[in-house]
């Protein structure tokens, strides 16, 4: 995994309350059913923008539409994340903002350890056919208190991953660990 490439922290200035009322993705659906049902299921719905971000294809087909700088995010209270070829890369950035990270349930584990994110608590967990997205979306919109409080806990978790000696520290013992596990390195060599 290249971790630096997605160790991204945005400096978000604008208020959840000063948002838009209204849930982005932007992203490519090439590799992922999710991703291309969420565009067919919302392209047309106003309070969430959504699309395709790959050339080549018709807005009419996809919903295609141009890339967005990760900034042009943040005027949305929501931003959806979602799993690709293997984790959601995006949930990095968009949990050290002032917007809430949207998804279905994480299936995948990565060095942020998405496995130990709550729902309601770090994010706002939607089902997997987005049915209940809106029901969710009004909730937040009408108890921004309640939003303000999964923002603090994201920023909270994300933070913990800004302590650079830390990291390095952390990613030795696991390669510590690995080499113990597949007997290149004998635990009586610590």
């Amino acid at each position: 995994m290249d971790r630096c490439r997605l160790d991204i922290r945005l400096h978000d200035k604008i208020p959840f309350t000063e948002k838009a009322d209204r849930v982005i993705f932007r992203g490519s659906v090439k590799s992922s059913e999710q991703r291309r049902r969420f565009i067919e299921t919302f392209r047309d719905n106003p309070r969430i923008d959504t699309a395709d971000t790959r050339s080549g294809h018709s807005a009419q087909e996809t919903g295609t539409a141009k890339q967005i700088t990760l900034y042009a995010h943040l005027d949305s209270k929501f931003i959806m994340t979602f799993e690709g070829n293997d984790i959601a890369s995006n949930i990095r950035w968009v949990m050290s903002t002032n917007s809430i990270a949207v998804m279905p349930r994480p299936r995948n584990e990565s060095w942020f350890m998405e496995g130990r994110l709550r729902p309601g608590y770090h994010y706002i967990e939607v089902r997997d056919d987005y049915s209940d997205l809106e029901e969710k979306i009004d909730y937040y919109i009408a108890h921004p208190e309640q939003a303000q409080q999964i923002i603090d806990h994201a920023n909270d978790f994300a933070r913990q991953f800004y302590d650079s000696r830390r990291e390095r520290f952390i990613s030795l013992l696991v390669m510590k660990k690995y080499f113990e596990k597949t007997g290149q390195l004998s635990p009586t060599n610590r």
